[in-house]
């Protein structure tokens, strides 16, 4: 298979985009795509951490359940959770009920409060310099980098959990943060 493949619609996409309609909407709206805030990164670092051992597919289905069972993701919201709210998650049958995920995503909210600049800021310090091409085939991307290294070094560092370096460079690629899109694909920043 192509890294590269041309959809029913006759566009060129990244072959994972191409792959089911799910994905050609996330991979032609969202993904690679510059995304700023708090709030906004919170929810994809959120969702990444979920997506740990899952398919991508599986959250991205499973995304207005999550939006719904964490407040739209509104970290002030989720920092104030309890234990009322981790078993009110536990028992919601429309997201990831893994106990871990649920509790790192509450402490991750605390810690992004604790940021002073905040979230959005933090994470994109860590954003490589531009590449002066993207790249031909997806086998030139490592699943870590030295900058996403560094963000998890950071994010750990100041009390983040389920941020390893794969999940941060997960996140740098679905955030814009870097051009992952193959040569030819059809989406522009």
């Amino acid at each position: 298979m192509s890294d590269l493949v041309i959809g029913a619609d006759g566009l060129a996409r990244c072959a994972w985009g191409a792959s089911t309609p799910d994905y050609a909407v996330y991979h032609d709206t969202e993904w690679g795509r510059p995304l700023r805030g708090d709030d906004a990164l919170y929810e994809r670092m959120t969702l990444e951490a979920f997506q740990s051992g899952l398919s991508w597919l599986t959250i991205l289905r499973k995304r207005p359940a999550f939006r719904l069972a964490f407040d739209e993701f509104h970290i002030e919201t989720v920092a104030g959770y309890g234990e009322a709210d981790v078993t009110r998650l536990l028992a919601d049958a429309g997201i990831v009920r893994n106990r871990a995920k649920i509790e790192a995503a509450i402490a991750n909210a605390r810690a992004a409060l604790e940021l002073p600049d905040g979230l959005s800021v933090l994470l994109w310090s860590f954003a490589p310099e531009r590449r002066p091409a993207r790249p031909a085939s997806f086998a030139e991307l490592a699943p870590i980098t030295g900058e996403s290294t560094a963000m998890a070094k950071a994010l750990k560092k100041r009390g983040f959990r389920f941020v390893g370096p794969t999940t941060a460079y997960a996140l740098m690629q679905a955030t814009g943060m870097v051009d992952d899109h193959i040569v030819g694909c059809h989406v522009t920043r």
